[in-house]
C-alpha cells in the first residue's frame, strides 16, 4: 500500500502541476469559442509552441504512465478514489498560481474529500 500512496501522490502532483499549465497557457492565449475555424485553426498551432502547453501536456503523459503502473498492482477500487486528492493541490494551486477565488464552502468540499480519501485507502490496506 505505501508503493501505492507514493506513486499516486507523484502521479496525482505530475496531473495537478500539468492541469494548471494547460489553464495558465489557455487563458494566456485568450478564449477560442468566439474563435471562427480558422482562428481555431491558429491558436492550435500556437499552442504547439506555447512552453506552458507543452509542458502542461509532458506532465500529463507523466501522470498517465505512473496511472497505469499503479492500475497494474492496485484494485482500482482503492486507486480512483486517490486521484480526488487532485481536488485539494488544484484548489490550493489554483488559488495562487491562477488567482482564483476558492470559498470556504469549496475547501469543506475538498476536506470531505480528502477524509473519504484517507477511509478508502485505510480500509484498502485492511485486506
Amino acid at each position: 500500500m505505501f508503493k501505492t500512496v507514493i506513486i499516486m501522490f507523484m502521479a496525482v502532483s505530475a496531473g495537478t502541476v500539468g492541469d494548471i499549465l494547460l489553464a495558465k497557457g489557455m487563458k494566456e492565449m485568450g478564449d477560442i469559442s468566439a474563435m471562427n475555424l480558422r482562428g481555431i485553426m491558429d491558436a492550435a498551432f500556437r499552442a504547439l509552441a506555447t512552453p506552458k502547453l507543452i509542458i502542461g501536456t509532458v506532465m500529463l503523459a507523466i501522470f498517465f504512465f505512473l496511472w497505469l503502473a499503479v492500475l497494474s498492482w492496485e484494485d482500482l477500487s482503492v486507486a480512483l478514489p486517490m486521484q480526488a486528492l487532485n481536488y485539494v493541490l488544484v484548489a490550493f494551486l489554483s488559488q495562487y498560481f491562477l488567482h482564483e477565488t476558492v470559498t470556504p464552502l469549496r475547501w469543506a468540499g475538498t476536506m470531505l474529500v480528502c477524509v473519504g480519501v484517507m477511509m478508502i485507502t485505510k480500509s484498502g490496506g485492511a485486506n
